[in-house]
Parts: C-alpha cells; sequence; structure tokens
C-alpha cells in the first residue's frame, strides 16, 4: 500500500449486520453491535494512513421500513456509541458532522448528534461523516427547493447556477467528492447513496460482512483503489503526459 498515492475521502455503505448475525444464529442486533467495532476500526485506519474523510451510511430514508424493534436498537447503539467514543474521537482529533433530515429522528439522537458535533468542532485530523436518515434523491431534492428559494428571493440567478454552486447547497459542501466508495456483504447497488457525490468514486465491492470488515480488508480496498488508474473522461494516453508533467 502506497500511503502516497491515498484517498482524499473514503465513503462506505456498511452492509451485511443482519445477514452475519442470522449466520450465527443470533438476532440482526447483535450484528449491528459487532458492525460498531468495524467503525471503530475503519476511523483508526483512516488516522493511521492519512485519510481526512470518512463518510459511514449508517441509516438511510428506506431503513425506517425496517422492524421498529430493529430501529430503536440502532438508536440506542447510536447514543451508546456517542457517549461511549466521544472522549477518543476528541483526542484523536477526529469530527463528526451529520448528513441527513433531522425531521423524523428520535430527540435523544438529535441531542446525541448536537452535543457530537460540538464537542468535535475544533477537530481537524479526520472529518467523519455520519449519512443518518438519509437519501441521495431527497439531497438533491433538497438542495433544489433551496436554490429555488433563493431564485424566488433574488439572490441567485438562474442563470449562474453551475455545477459548483448546486453542490455548496448539499450536505457535502466544502467537502471533496469520494475517491473511493466502498460496499461489504457482496451486493452491487448503490442504494441511494451519495448519487451526485460518487460520480466518479472508485467503487470497491466485497462480499466480506461489515461486522467482519477490519484493517485487512480495508486494506484490500485501498490497495485496489491503487492499482485502478483515474482518467475523468480522459485517455491513457493524456494522463500518462499529465503525470509526466507534473514530475518534471
Amino acid at each position: 500500500m502506497d500511503l502516497q498515492n491515498m484517498p482524499r475521502h473514503v465513503a462506505i455503505i456498511m452492509d451485511g449486520n443482519g445477514r452475519w448475525a442470522k449466520k450465527r444464529l443470533k438476532n440482526r442486533v447483535y450484528g449491528h453491535e459487532k458492525g460498531i467495532d468495524s467503525v471503530r476500526q475503519v476511523i483508526s485506519c483512516c488516522l493511521k494512513w492519512g485519510i481526512p474523510y470518512l463518510t459511514l451510511y449508517a441509516f438511510s430514508k428506506e431503513n425506517w421500513g425496517r422492524p421498529q424493534s430493529e430501529i430503536n436498537a440502532l438508536w440506542r447503539l447510536l447514543i451508546s456509541f456517542i457517549h461511549k467514543d466521544l472522549p477518543d474521537l476528541v483526542k484523536n482529533g477526529v469530527r463528526v458532522v451529520h448528513w441527513g433530515d433531522r425531521e423524523g429522528l428520535p430527540q435523544d439522537v438529535c441531542e446525541a448528534i448536537d452535543m457530537a458535533e460540538q464537542e468535535t468542532l475544533s477537530c481537524t485530523k479526520l472529518q467523519v461523516h455520519v449519512a443518518l436518515n438519509y437519501g441521495g434523491r431527497h439531497e438533491i431534492v433538497r438542495a433544489a427547493r433551496m436554490i429555488a428559494e433563493e431564485a424566488r428571493q433574488g439572490r441567485l440567478n438562474p442563470e449562474d447556477l453551475t455545477l459548483e454552486v448546486f453542490a455548496s447547497f448539499l450536505f457535502s459542501k466544502d467537502v471533496p467528492d469520494p475517491d473511493l466508495l466502498i460496499r461489504t456483504s457482496g451486493e452491487h447497488r448503490i442504494s441511494n447513496f451519495l448519487l451526485w457525490q460518487i460520480a466518479y468514486a472508485e467503487i470497491y465491492v466485497t462480499d466480506v460482512y461489515w461486522p467482519e470488515f477490519k484493517e485487512e480488508e480495508f486494506r484490500k480496498a485501498i490497495e485496489s483503489y491503487q492499482q485502478r488508474e483515474r482518467r475523468f473522461g480522459k485517455t491513457s494516453e493524456q494522463v500518462q503526459l499529465e503525470r509526466c508533467a507534473s514530475a518534471l
């Protein structure tokens, strides 16, 4: 693994907790509990390897369709994680930022998120975005509504709307787009995650369930990323020439 060629922003769809637990004759909540250990390891790896941005898909808009008992357990686990790990996050320079809608979330969950964001506001080593009550399409519609309101108020000329201006109305404003998108559990779907931001992300899918995604598996994803040529619409020859020019 080349530490000089690391992605700046890694986004992860943390999938497979329930299936992992079922294979062990446990309930789904047990899988979510063990998945928290993987969250800790991934954060630790980002700190160790110098990756400054990490986005974790924690709870989607579609996840509201799950059994209420499982949803309640997820809220308890999130609150417990924040209270238990917050001192270490602050100590290690990890900033926590919520991406998603507050509407619909329980009050105690919102309070825990507010506490995490406030306590880690000055942390600068790693920024962790928790995509909670999040949907990519919902984020784009939200941005469109905000832009429409700006135009209605006369603060934005529709002719001045560019890709950069549109992106400034997303949750991810001022954050570079993900270089690497990881999905665990072998599913080959985006699942309404960061639809705008992953336009040129390298995608890595592993059959490993999220509770088993530890440092070794994360390293494999990084190594796969480093073997790819990122062309952004250009030809390989153009990329090679630009590389040579920058090395001079």
